[in-house]
Formats: structure tokens, sequence, C-alpha cells
């Protein structure tokens, strides 16, 4: 991650709140992986919401970043980053990129990341942000997730930031044999995440923890 003087001057006036952050909501709760710690420790999470809400950028909770979208609290995205358990040279695909802070937290843990935004605006932002940002290991696509990237499959590692009533069978293809998907699956007010290895080209499914998404749109989830 490279960014001009002036953002990083910008940045070390957040410094104690995103250390904060990183203590009370992410190490405190559970997470452990040193890489994923690092990354939140120094990733500008303020400069992927509005101006307006910079100030609560490192607090404890959702924000919303337009389109009805939410960028998700900061232990949700060490949490899912850890359970994918990246060495550094997986190929990572991403389901619902929103303002781009997760891909970003991705980009500093894999060699490359796929990331796909139903909502064409929120696409292009991310993408501007993450260009901005230095990011050169990120492509952005504007299309329906749950169909996937087939042109770069297979996947090493897919990671979906927003709720659906199943599993959608073109990410599951999309998984390489022995990768791993984090997904988050119930109805559209409550789900479960489900960490699933694919093994022999079969499921295997862990349940991990209850949380809240947006729901998950297109042919293989919710409708609107």
């Amino acid at each position: 991650m490279t960014a001009a003087p002036e953002l990083k001057a910008e940045w070390s006036r957040f410094a104690r709140e995103r250390e904060r952050m990183v203590e009370e909501q992410v190490i405190a709760r559970g997470v452990t992986d040193p890489r994923v710690i690092e990354v939140m420790r120094r990733l500008p999470r303020h400069v992927f919401v509005d101006e307006a809400l910079r100030d609560r950028a490192y607090g404890d909770h959702p924000l919303p970043i337009g389109e009805g979208q939410t960028i998700s609290q900061p232990f949700i995205v060490g949490h899912m980053s850890q359970l994918l358990r990246l060495g550094g040279r997986e190929k990572v695909l991403e389901v619902g990129t929103g303002c781009g802070y997760q891909a970003a937290v991705l980009a500093e843990l894999a060699a490359r990341v796929c990331t796909i935004e139903r909502l064409p605006r929120l696409a292009t932002r991310a993408r501007e942000t993450l260009e901005g940002l230095g990011y050169r290991n990120v492509w952005v696509r504007a299309a329906n997730g749950t169909l996937g990237w087939p042109d770069e499959a297979p996947f090493d590692r897919i990671l979906v930031a927003a709720g659906g009533p199943t599993v959608p069978p073109p990410l599951f293809e999309q998984l390489a044999e022995g990768g791993r998907m984090v997904i988050p699956v119930g109805d559209a007010a409550n789900q479960v995440l489900q960490v699933i290895d694919k093994v022999q080209g079969g499921k295997r499914v862990t349940e991990d923890s209850g949380c809240v998404f947006v729901k998950l749109v297109g042919k293989y989830a919710w409708e609107s």
C-alpha cells in the first residue's frame, strides 16, 4: 500500500483510534493471526467512508456507504480474514466489494484479489479508493456476484460479504480443490458464518458464529 504524503499525514491523526480499534475490537475478541492484526493496525479505514463519517470510522459498528450498503464492523472484517487462513500466495475472490475496505485487507494478505460489486457506483468508488492507495493486485468488477468470476477461476479462497439463503453453486464450483470459502448463510435478518472447505470435490462445512449482513442479491440468492 502506498499513498501521497498528504494522505499519510491525515492517517496519523487517526493513529490512536486505529490502535484502540485493533486492541479492543479485534484482538480482545479472539483474532490472533499476526498478519491480520498488523494490516488492520495500519490500514486507514477512515479513507473508505464518507468524510462526514470519518470520526466514526474506527467505532464498533458498521457504517453506511450509500446504496443501502454498509462497511462491516472491524471485528467481522478481522474475523473473516482470519478464517480464510491466508498465507500470502493465494488468489482470492470477494463477493460484495462495498467500499473496498475488506478487499484492501485481503490484498495485503494474499497475492491477488478479484472483487465483485453488483452496484456500479459502489464498484467505481471502491476501485478509485483502492487505486488511490496504490493497490495493484486488486481487480474490481461490477457484476452479479452469485455468478462468481469464471474467467479468473479457480480461486484458492472466497469471501462473501453478504448473507444468502444457500451457498451459490457457481461459487463452490469456482473454489479450487483444497480451497476455503467463508460465507454468511441464513435468512434475510440473521445468518451464520459458514466455513466451507473443498475436499475431494465435496463440501466440508463448519458453522462458526451468528452474524447479520446485508442481503446477497443475485440469481442464486435473494431477488432484491
